[in-house]
């Protein structure tokens, strides 16, 4: 008996006979579009930008005090102020100094309250 010969384990590729055009898609969505979402589907675009209170951020305290460790802090402010401490009682003075500054700094206090005082 004889075994049937083994295919080969090239594969031959069938080359084309003449010129044919590509086949056509159909074209996608355009910028703006919905890309085929349910009516009424939640979507998982940005919500539009959030119109604030007018309130922003002047002042920063940052502490840190991992366990063990030598405390350390840094008070910012917009105003040009910037100052840090290292150990506990630094570390409270300028807590303590931060909570000052935010009464006496230019950027929060308005000028009509300047006069009437």
């Amino acid at each position: 008996m004889s075994t049937p010969p083994r295919p080969s384990l090239k594969s031959l590729c069938v080359t084309p006979t003449g010129l044919r055009a590509a086949a056509q898609t159909a074209p996608g969505p355009t910028e703006g579009e919905p890309k085929g979402g349910a009516e009424g589907a939640i979507s998982a675009l940005r919500p539009a930008a959030q119109q604030g209170d007018g309130r922003y951020l002047v002042a920063w305290l940052h502490i840190r005090a991992p366990k063990g460790a030598i405390p350390t802090a840094t008070s910012r402010c917009l105003c040009g102020r910037d100052r840090s401490a290292v150990g506990h009682r630094k570390v409270l003075a300028l807590i303590s100094d931060h909570s000052a500054h935010r009464d006496n700094c230019p950027l929060r206090t308005t000028q009509e309250g300047k006069a009437a005082a």
